[in-house]
């Protein structure tokens, strides 16, 4: 059993927590010296002691721990998480009886009630990652749930958190029989060739599956795609078999080629009839730009923060400047993808600055549509911080 501390925390964290936010901020703990052990249960109680939720010490970005239930009598033990992971399952039902998309989140942290703490399915075989020391030493009440309440072929495991001051990204296979992988998953009929056994990445971000059928289902029609900071290609897989002309996938990363080649070929289409560069973004932008070369679709998904030899770039601070160069290849009439998962600004800000970058270029645009993340990738409405994804689809007029 995890030892029970009681930690105090200031009116401002008690308001909030008393609202439904779920991380517990280190600015609002009082007694921060009596949090010694990652994994500890946490009562977390007023300035007057009085009991306002209970939770458990983790460290992670800017929290300590997250908020498990504000229920007084509610234990953190088994059936804690046996009700958690069991109503999430239920939520993603429609998913598990839907034969063309067989890869999905099962489990969103903080949104299905565990913070620190993501499942993710791949046609019978489970990922959980673990974003803190402190869920990690919870594992076992997870697991145990997963053994009885699941039919898998494996469970697999993602470490992301600091040991020791250092960042850590480990998979280990857990249980059952061990995959031979590459293996194939469908999503809304697209198949991709996933590895869980080779680190941080899986092959594919299951956090945009809605934007990747978008393209495929109303914009990559005869048109020709350039998908920048490519990663294994699932974009431009998607722009291929809604009917592109071509595609031309950009990525620094020298595994990007051999990736989306891959993905391009379980999907039965001829990988030779479109461009995979491994080269820095913006330099190819501005060879784009001396061979005067245009496309009919743009699809900007950097990450959030990226350092090449050449260049840093943040989305917090450059993205106006990426969608500039965007738009001076992108055709008259043609759509720009622009897409973030940078979680410290909102929609609004998103969108502020593909506007200004829109103003600073002396052109005009129409959003077609804005999406954030699916529904399997469960959040708090009443904390949009957490809602990370920001997609936004326009024309250049």
């Amino acid at each position: 059993m995890a030892k029970t501390i009681e930690v105090q925390l200031n009116d401002q964290a008690v308001t909030e927590i008393k609202k439904g936010y779920p991380l517990i901020l280190k600015d609002g703990v009082l007694n921060s010296q009596v949090l010694e052990q990652e994994g500890s249960l946490i009562k977390l109680v007023d300035r007057n002691w009085r009991f306002v939720a209970k939770g458990y010490y983790g460290v992670q970005n800017k929290g300590i721990g997250w908020v498990l239930t504000r229920k007084i009598d509610e234990e953190i033990d088994f059936e804690f998480f046996k009700s958690r992971i069991v109503t999430a399952l239920n939520r993603r039902e429609a998913l598990f009886n839907d034969p063309n998309t067989t890869a999905f989140r099962v489990f969103n942290g903080e949104g299905d009630g565990i913070g620190g703490l993501t499942i993710d399915y791949y046609d019978g075989y489970y990922m959980v990652s673990w974003y803190s020391e402190g869920i990690y030493s919870l594992k076992h009440h997870i697991y145990n749930v997963l053994e009885k309440m699941v039919d898998y072929k494996a469970i697999y495991e993602k470490k992301r958190f600091d040991t020791k001051g250092q960042y850590i990204e480990q998979d280990d296979f857990v249980r059952g029989e061990q995959g031979d992988f590459p293996i194939i998953v469908k999503e809304n009929g697209i198949q991709f060739a996933v590895d869980l056994n080779d680190g941080a990445m899986t092959g594919i971000f299951l956090d945009q599956r809605d934007v990747r059928k978008a393209i495929r289902d109303k914009y990559a029609e005869g048109r020709t795609v350039l998908n920048t900071f490519s990663y294994t290609g699932a974009f431009s897989v998607a722009a291929a078999l809604g009917g592109a002309t071509k595609t031309v996938s950009v990525d620094l990363a020298s595994r990007s080629e051999s990736k989306t080649i891959e993905q391009f070929s379980v999907n039965a289409l001829d990988y030779e009839q479109h461009e995979i560069r491994v080269m820095d973004v913006f330099d190819y932008f501005r060879y784009a730009k001396r061979h005067e070369l245009k496309f009919g679709l743009v699809v900007l998904d950097p990450p959030s923060f990226a350092r090449s030899k050449k260049y840093t770039f943040s989305t917090a601070r450059n993205y106006p400047e990426l969608v500039k160069d965007a738009i001076a290849v992108t055709e008259k009439k043609g759509i720009i993808v622009a897409s973030t998962n940078n979680a410290s600004f909102g929609m609004k800000k998103f969108k502020s600055f593909i506007d200004k970058a829109f103003k600073e270029s002396n052109t005009k645009y129409k959003v077609l549509e804005e999406s954030s993340l699916p529904r399997d990738f469960r959040t708090n409405r009443d904390f949009p911080e957490f809602n990370y994804l920001k997609v936004v689809i326009l024309q250049k007029l």
